[in-house]
């Protein structure tokens, strides 16, 4: 199984290297992921496996938003069943 993180906010230093710690520490590997700065703006989506996470997906996403709190960053994380769902209506 997958998820989807998105990440939206004003760009500083090391965000990629902070949302990747968070999958590292957890066990869930990084497929994809593109990033943008348009302007001052950072924009990412990244794609992961969570087959193998060692905390459950609700936990996870808990971590991911907080580390978005403490950033500024609005960090919202997806589980692929609820992703597709979303875009067949």
């Amino acid at each position: 199984m997958k998820a989807v993180i998105s990440v939206i906010g004003t760009d500083t230093v090391g965000i990629l290297a902070k949302v990747s710690n968070v999958c590292f520490k957890n066990n869930c590997n990084i497929v994809d992921v593109t990033q943008k700065v348009l302007q001052e703006y950072f924009t990412m989506i990244m794609i992961v496996e969570i087959d193998n996470c060692t905390v459950s997906f609700s936990e996870f996403s808990d971590q991911l938003s907080q580390l978005g709190q403490e950033m500024g960053l609005s960090i919202r994380t997806m589980h692929e069943d609820i992703f597709n769902s979303m875009h067949r209506i």
